[in-house]
């Protein structure tokens, strides 16, 4: 019992609720199925063979059920996903949609997702692209490729493309697909949501694939990856990085009369962002005033946010399920954020926060030891709490000096526009696919 919960724990730490919910009810229905025909219950299950446990405890990596059908006149490009449910569109999966939908443009090809954990909303894909003006040029199609569904079939063609967005979406595409029709967007090193455990080495499996591209998030994380031995990325692989429209990302108007803002990216589920030692901080700054509550508003963004009373009894405010306009919305009204990220991306949030005008503590990790190239509004401290402190002081000093923080923020080095920053890797990939 206790492994099977902590199994539970693991899987739910890595791929959050929605995935975990679904296996639940899976795995509830096949009970009350068994319940119903079975004739002798409390009978012991006799032994299992070993691909079937394996099945089991990898039950993600169940490979895409696919049929082929005859090439057509218009091309596809199927970005495979667990979900665009809207807890799952920020950050990463919103990246890997824009380019998906960029790259069918330029192909004049269709784009198609395929979810695993969840059904897709359109209206998700909706509103992303038309918050960042891309239309595309043929209708969007929609497959949901459940990985404990054995009765859906994905049709393939000649000439489709597929872009994975994390290693256990990939391992899932390999078996069924060409492996030079796939383009794995990576964008952290996923061997890190893991212990040195069977998940982290069949994930150093899949990153070592040398027959598929890489795309990866920002040079930080490029240079890691070479430099960490991964000579396929370092030879196949490219790397972009992201990009924050004006449109979207700005400080917003605030009234004179509300107080200052400060943001918590809180994901407790979520191990490399570090709820723990972050609210620790935050007790901290509270209680030495560095974080003075009669003048800061505490704002906790993120999901799964448990109920947390701060030092002196102080009730934070909870952001969580946030559409992407509420979310920049919201990001422009920051003075000072807090974003942890305990491995060599430096995540969105921290990026997005500096985007809207905010200052940034966030954390250093093996090459990520300075952003200033982003904007100088971003902070970079040791991950222990006193230093973490401290560098909240520096951030609240340099929040309040309008001027400087102003002139950061005018010559941040961000990218603002998508287009830009993927256009010379989809031209090559036009050219080479």
């Amino acid at each position: 019992m206790i492994d099977r919960a902590y199994r539970a724990y693991c899987y739910w730490k890595s791929h959050g609720t929605s995935a975990l919910r679904q296996i639940v009810y899976r795995k509830l229905a096949t009970k009350l199925q068994a319940s119903s025909n079975a004739s002798g219950e409390g009978r012991e299950r006799g032994p299992r063979s070993v691909q079937q446990l394996y099945r089991k405890h990898f039950e993600s990596l169940a490979p895409l059920l696919t049929y082929s059908i005859p090439a057509s006149g218009v091309r596809r490009v199927s970005i495979v996903t667990d979900s665009v449910s809207s807890g799952s569109l920020f950050g990463g999966v919103g990246t890997a949609l824009i380019f998906s939908a960029l790259l069918a443009n330029e192909l004049d090809a269709q784009l198609r997702i395929v979810t695993r954990t969840q059904r897709a909303q359109p209206q998700n894909i909706d509103h992303i692209l038309s918050l960042y003006g891309i239309k595309l040029k043929h209708e969007v199609q929609f497959k949901f490729a459940a990985f404990f569904d054995q009765k859906y079939e994905l049709d393939i063609k000649e000439g489709d493309l597929f872009v994975t967005t994390s290693w256990w979406t990939t391992a899932a595409t390999l078996p069924s697909v060409p492996h030079e029709s796939i383009i794995y967007l990576l964008q952290e090193d996923e061997r890190m949501f893991y212990a040195f455990s069977d998940e982290r080495v069949k994930c150093e499996d899949t990153l070592r694939n040398t027959n598929i591209r890489f795309l990866i998030n920002t040079k930080l994380l490029f240079d890691h990856f070479a430099s960490d031995g991964l000579s396929n990325i370092a030879a196949k692989g490219t790397w972009f990085e992201p990009a924050f429209p004006a449109t979207i990302f700005h400080p917003r108007i605030k009234q004179p009369s509300q107080k200052k803002r400060f943001f918590f990216y809180a994901r407790p589920n979520n191990g490399r962002n570090l709820f723990y030692l972050g609210i620790e901080v935050i007790e901290r700054a509270i209680a030495e005033k560095v974080l003075d509550t009669s003048e800061w508003d505490v704002c906790l963004v993120g999901k799964d946010i448990p109920a947390v009373v701060f030092d002196g009894g102080y009730v934070p405010q909870k952001f969580e399920n946030l559409t992407w306009s509420q979310y920049a919305d919201l990001a422009g009204t920051i003075d000072v954020g807090l974003s942890l990220m305990s491995t060599p991306h430096p995540s969105y949030p921290p990026l997005d926060l500096a985007a809207s005008g905010a200052v940034v503590v966030t954390n250093r990790f093996a090459n990520k030891t300075d952003l200033s190239s982003y904007s100088s509004n971003l902070i970079c401290a040791d991950l222990d709490r006193d230093a973490l402190v401290e560098a909240l002081r520096s951030a609240v000093t340099l929040a309040a000096n309008q001027p400087l923080r102003e002139q950061n923020f005018r010559n941040n080095g961000l990218a603002g526009d998508w287009q830009q920053a993927f256009g010379k890797i989809i031209k090559q990939l036009s050219e080479e696919l």
